[in-house]
């Protein structure tokens, strides 16, 4: 045990402060939003359950192996049944399950939690199409009306998000489920076509983050990406004003006539489609 408490110190010690972040975030990219640190949460106590358990095991298999190693050439006593251990061994998986069940269902409370009494005052109509993203930003008062941008596989959209302001999603899709997911927000919900899903969040970073679609959801489903910058308000509203000179004006909602498949004239650039 000593040996071994040494190792673990030797290789932590060879590691950056970063290196060891990620390893305390056993993999997931850095929270970039209020919700992502309830989903970290949770990840990093599945880990804590699971190697709690692993070790039980490995411990118990360890001592089974030693303390009834073969010793002569007797037969060992022969147990049709231990009801206590068979207790057991059914009670605790249904334990674990309750445990995790638990906390999983508190967790995406919090997270798919919808302030009604303050709505945000920034919303985007979110439309997944085969095969990119279409994004509405909602009438804003500092800019008057509703501005849209929209992308191919070839070319890929933006989508801005102002940085410490809670900003709702309404999510629609024209034709199959897709799904919408920024992986340093550490959330993800599906777009479906006759359904409209709606969730919030504040991003809590500037930056340059990655999103995909992550439902197969056709040929291209590969190339269904977006990348997000999350900026000051000042720059969140020159950009919006800037699609509203480019004439990028009205909700762009999607349709036959705004498909992005590569080829196809630059998808039409979603503006074809059914605008309000």
């Amino acid at each position: 045990m000593a040996s071994l408490a040494g190792f673990v110190v030797l290789l932590a010690s060879g590691c950056s402060a970063q290196e060891l972040d990620t390893w305390k975030r056993v993999g997931m990219p850095p929270p970039a939003s209020d919700r992502a640190t309830h989903t970290l949460s949770l990840w990093q106590g599945a880990w804590i359950a699971a190697l709690a358990v692993g070790v039980l095991v490995w411990g118990l298999i360890i001592w089974a192996v030693i303390a009834y190693r073969r010793r002569d050439d007797s037969v060992p006593p022969q147990t049709r049944y231990h009801l206590p251990i068979e207790i057991l061994y059914s009670a605790v998986p249904f334990v674990i399950i309750a445990v995790l069940f638990y906390f999983t269902i508190r967790d995406q409370n919090a997270i798919l939690k919808v302030d009604k009494e303050h709505p945000p005052a920034n919303v985007v109509n979110v439309i997944g199409q085969q095969w990119s993203w279409t994004f509405n930003y909602l009438e804003n008062p500092e800019v008057g009306t509703t501005v849209w941008e929209t992308g191919t596989p070839g070319e890929l959209p933006t989508l801005y998000l102002p940085v410490g302001e809670k900003v709702g999603f309404k999510l629609n899709s024209p034709d199959v489920i897709h799904s919408f997911f920024v992986p340093a927000f550490l959330f993800k919900l599906d777009v479906i076509p006759g359904k409209e899903n709606y969730f919030e969040l504040t991003p809590t970073k500037e930056g340059e983050f990655a999103g995909k679609c992550a439902e197969l959801c056709g040929v291209l489903h590969s190339r269904m990406l977006f990348t997000v910058h999350v900026v000051s308000k000042q720059e969140y509203i020159a950009h919006l004003r800037e699609l509203k000179a480019k004439g990028q004006t009205g909700e762009v909602t999607g349709g036959a006539h705004s498909t992005t498949q590569q080829g196809l004239e630059s998808g039409s650039r979603a503006a074809e489609g059914v605008t309000k």
